[in-house]
């Protein structure tokens, strides 16, 4: 699948088949988080693969708006140095190249930014000078996946030269 169709079809999946995900496959995903700019290229975000079942219920247990990540086959957990000028947008950055990346070899994704932090630190053994700025979880779709985005047009979104003026391009 091409980069565009990839976007253009990547739906957030938080129902996952029983079916594993390769350990090839999530070094991938995890090596196109690695592979993302950062902020003057500090590559300052850490990453904690969870995949075992009873760490993936406590991280469910340990979040205030994940508990579905308990049936995904594994998530990421990611952390940012917040004293890093756009680290929050380092971790916007890192996931979504996580979740193109997984979706193109047929992978479904969501997030969750709901976290018990105190439990979260605790359980996973996060440093204090990091942040939980997400969780990614990942597995495949439980069902076929098809879908139309719901998005407003881009004439609604994008302008030329100023805002408000229509988009100009042929």
């Amino acid at each position: 699948m091409d980069v565009f169709e990839t976007i253009a079809t990547k739906l957030d999946v938080k129902n996952y088949a029983s079916k594993h995900v390769p350990d090839e496959l999530k070094r991938k995903i995890l090596e196109s988080a690695r592979l993302t700019g950062s902020s003057m290229n500090t590559q300052h975000w850490r990453f904690i693969l969870v995949q075992d079942a009873t760490n993936l219920k406590r991280l469910a247990s340990d979040s205030t708006t994940g508990q579905w990540v308990a049936n995904a086959d594994f998530a990421v957990i990611i952390l940012v140095n917040s004293k890093i000028p756009g680290s929050y947008l380092d971790g916007g950055r890192v996931l979504q190249d996580m979740q193109v990346a997984a979706w193109g070899y047929g992978v479904g994704s969501r997030l969750y930014t709901g976290f018990k932090e105190q439990e979260m630190r605790r359980d996973y053994a996060i440093p204090a000078d990091l942040k939980v700025e997400a969780v990614l979880g990942f597995g495949y779709p439980a069902k076929k996946v098809i879908g139309r985005k719901n998005r407003k047009p881009l004439g609604e979104l994008a302008f030329s030269e100023k805002y408000g003026n229509p988009l100009n391009l042929k």
